[in-house]
């Protein structure tokens, strides 16, 4: 993952990363705790000498004393990783905003740009899931589709035609032209893999014509 000040951008993936990492330790952590329970429930703090002084001969103590230290460590690295996950999505949802804010003022310099009028949707966004690629797009809720890759309102027949141009452009940028509050907007929209289902992230319905 980039690094603050670092060239590249923190991505979604980077973020999935870290939080399969975060699981990992937590599950490493859950082990340990489950080892010192074996161990006649010792723990992190029960006493490893007997009541002489003498250490313990009812418990592997090599084997206490690795599980705790590895919890020791692994809770370190838990909280580290936490903060890198919270800098992370701080990073992620800063760019989005920028990104939103700067796709409405490129659609507002481009409205006054020009007087023509409207060009005819075909399709309409009803729902955008957060962390999407559809989001990250700058892609909203209340979008009206005008083009879709290759998709017009002068070929479009159902959404099938919308889902065969997603699965042809899996991974690389597909154009995207809609309508948003009466402006035209230009998106740059990159279907591919991502943590929830599609391709996408977002729902689209036909416009009744």
């Amino acid at each position: 993952m980039a690094e603050p000040g670092g060239s590249r951008p923190v991505t979604v993936s980077d973020v999935q990363q870290l939080v399969k990492r975060k699981d990992e330790i937590e599950a490493q952590i859950k082990a340990c705790y489950e080892l010192l329970e074996g161990q006649k429930g010792v723990g992190m703090n029960e006493p490893l000498v007997d009541a002489e002084g003498f250490p313990r001969d009812d418990i592997d103590l090599y084997q206490v004393r690795s599980a705790r230290h590895n919890v020791i460590c692994l809770q370190n690295d838990h909280k580290a990783l936490m903060k890198q996950v919270e800098e992370a999505l701080h990073q992620l949802h800063a760019r989005e905003k920028e990104k939103h804010a700067k796709d409405e003022a490129e659609a507002l310099a481009e409205a006054m740009s020009q007087n023509q009028s409207l060009p005819q949707a075909f399709a309409k966004v009803n729902a955008v899931t957060p962390g999407s690629p559809a989001s990250i797009s700058g892609l909203q809720v209340d979008d009206e589709i005008v083009e879709f890759g290759s998709v017009n309102v002068n070929n479009f027949q159902n959404l099938q035609n919308i889902a065969t141009v997603v699965q042809h452009s899996e991974g690389r940028p597909l154009s995207v032209t809609v309508i948003r509050s009466g402006k035209k907007v230009h998106v740059g929209l990159t279907p591919k893999r991502w943590a929830g289902k599609g391709l996408l992230g977002c729902n689209i319905i036909p416009l009744q014509r």
